[in-house]
């Protein structure tokens, strides 16, 4: 294709005029139709995927396998389908139907190892039109990406500030749901599970004795051996409450993490006119049985003092 244009004035050397009339070339790829990835049609272009991937990498699971592919496929901003899955193998290939990249995974024998038996990792597709929607962008990449923004901090991104960063670092657009349901499972890498935290339970109260040594616990579980109540109550607190007004204020509110519960506070006031902690209990519920093993506890903990007053809010179980 040529760009037609009127020829200056007094022009006349070198180059050919025909009826004032010239004609230029116009920039290499300039007025050609472009062709997508999506259409079946493909560029001269090619790409590498930019991973670190090769022949005989192995890796210790399934799990982690796909979870390196799906980080190479969001940074290498290209999307790829699952071609076979089963307990022995595993292979992908791109989404474009010609393109040439393709990643073959098999097992070992006797092992639950995955290793590469074949990789192309160059694209013979266009990145033209290649949408935002990464489907390789789950909730397990941007747990990865991110959950160094949850160590040492106290609330970390929000699921909202996790969508506009996966937008800004990875190129993905992800969604609410699912930045809600990384973030979580952020907090699990970096502080742990309710599951994985409640059999460490007796070993915290365990190392607070140590460094308290009259500090008051309590662990209550079923008859199925699962959690069901708890009582502390840390030895500076019950020494400094003899220095304090004899009145207790006792109060609940609802835990809303993963397990539920409610969690109970027997507080008081010092000198100042400031809240004053005694002991901390977590129940299940609000109900007659919870009160009355937290005050049990208590009175244990703190002993049995006369002029005692307790002040709540006259819920029917206190």
């Amino acid at each position: 294709m040529v760009e037609v244009a009127e020829a200056p004035s007094g022009m006349n050397s070198g180059v050919a005029d025909v009826g004032s009339i010239l004609f230029l070339p116009l920039p290499e790829g300039v007025g050609s139709s472009p062709r997508t990835a999506g259409s079946g049609q493909t560029s001269d272009a090619s790409f590498h995927d930019g991973s670190n991937l090769e022949i005989n990498q192995m890796f210790e699971t399934k799990e982690e396998l796909q979870t390196k592919l799906h980080e190479v496929a969001v940074h290498g901003n290209f999307e790829y389908k699952v071609v076979k899955s089963n307990k022995w193998l595993y292979v992908v290939k791109c989404i474009n139907k010609s393109c040439k990249w393709r990643v073959h995974d098999s097992k070992l024998p006797n092992s639950g190892y995955f290793i590469i038996r074949k990789y192309e990792g160059t694209h013979s597709c266009s990145l033209v039109g290649r949408s935002m929607s990464h489907r390789q962008a789950t909730y397990k990449v941007i747990r990865q990406k991110f959950k160094s923004q949850y160590a040492g901090v106290s609330e970390g991104p929000t699921p909202k500030g996790l969508v506009n960063l996966a937008r800004e670092n990875l190129k993905a657009g992800v969604s609410y749901w699912k930045g809600w349901k990384a973030r979580q499972y952020a907090y699990s890498l970096i502080r742990g599970s309710p599951e994985e935290s409640f059999p460490l339970l007796p070993s915290y109260c365990h190392m607070l004795k140590l460094k308290n040594p009259r500090t008051f616990t309590r662990i209550e579980v079923d008859e199925n051996k699962k959690f069901k109540f708890f009582f502390m109550a840390l030895d500076v607190l019950i020494k400094g409450f003899a220095c304090m007004r004899r009145v207790i204020g006792l109060d609940g509110t609802f835990l809303k993490s993963k397990c539920k519960g409610t969690l109970l506070v027997a507080i008081c006031q010092d000198g100042n006119y400031n809240c004053y902690p005694i002991a901390w209990g977590v129940v299940d519920s609000k109900k007659d049985e919870s009160w009355t093993w937290f005050l049990t506890q208590l009175k244990v903990a703190i002993g049995e003092l006369n002029g005692l007053v307790f002040i709540s809010d006259r819920h029917p179980s206190i």
